[in-house]
């Protein structure tokens, strides 16, 4: 069967969207409706009951979690990192890991503070204030794991790794939407910059640009989302 990718726009989707394209595994995209709620429908809990995007169909049944189809893609496809008898595996699993067990967790209780702690705007704002040491101690961490093994950073081939740290690179700089942009710098970890940069250049996301609208610099100097059907929120 062809992949079916349930995706919205600027969603963790685009991680995935830019997997598939870099292996050239043929698959069709749905739209999740955020706007009207379409990741809360009957039909899509039936294949994520957490309500979360994305979703992969697949022969084996459908997928959620980003870096869960990530790491399947790898080892369904090969060409998203080490394969398992490549000494570099154990590396780059815990950064697969460390990114979607801390980075990503970090993120989403940074975007959407409410659906954790409720309604208070103080208790908000220091969770908020929390979260962002928290993001730039990852990213930190990161960094240095990139600089010292560049080759699980895309150095050598584009990794599922690079995907998914660009696109949460890509939502530090842009979201809230209403919140401070002084916290995070881009420069300030310059081997996930590069990583970034090398990124822009794939062709799997000159294909991502102009399906979810995404701007010339996705991941580099990213604006926010213009896409040609659905929204980012």
């Amino acid at each position: 069967m062809t992949y079916v990718l349930h995706y919205a726009p600027d969603n963790a989707s685009l991680i995935i969207r830019l997997a598939l394209d870099h292996l050239r595994v043929p698959y069709t995209d749905a739209l999740v409706d955020r706007a009207a709620q379409g990741q809360r429908a009957p039909a899509y809990l039936a294949l994520n009951p957490n309500g979360l995007i994305p979703v992969l169909e697949t022969p084996v049944g459908p997928l959620f979690e980003t870096g869960a189809i990530l790491l399947w893609l790898g080892d369904t496809h090969g060409g998203l990192g080490p394969r398992s008898s490549d000494p570099a595996r154990a590396d780059y699993l815990k950064w697969l890991f460390f990114t979607a067990n801390t980075l990503h967790p970090a993120l989403r209780m940074l975007f959407y503070p409410a659906k954790y702690i409720g309604e208070n705007t103080v208790q908000q704002t220091a969770l908020q204030n929390g979260l962002r040491r928290q993001i730039r101690t990852a990213l930190e961490q990161l960094d240095a794991a990139a600089t010292k093994q560049p080759e699980l950073f895309g150095a050598v081939a584009p990794t599922g790794l690079d995907f998914y740290l660009a696109g949460c690179l890509r939502w530090c700089a842009l979201y809230p939407v209403d919140g401070p942009r002084d916290w995070f710098d881009l420069a300030a970890t310059p081997a996930l910059a590069s990583m970034c940069a090398r990124v822009e250049k794939l062709a799997c996301t000159t294909h991502l640009q102009a399906a979810e609208g995404l701007g010339p610099t996705p991941f580099t100097a990213p604006v926010y989302a213009n896409p040609p059907q659905g929204s980012a929120t």
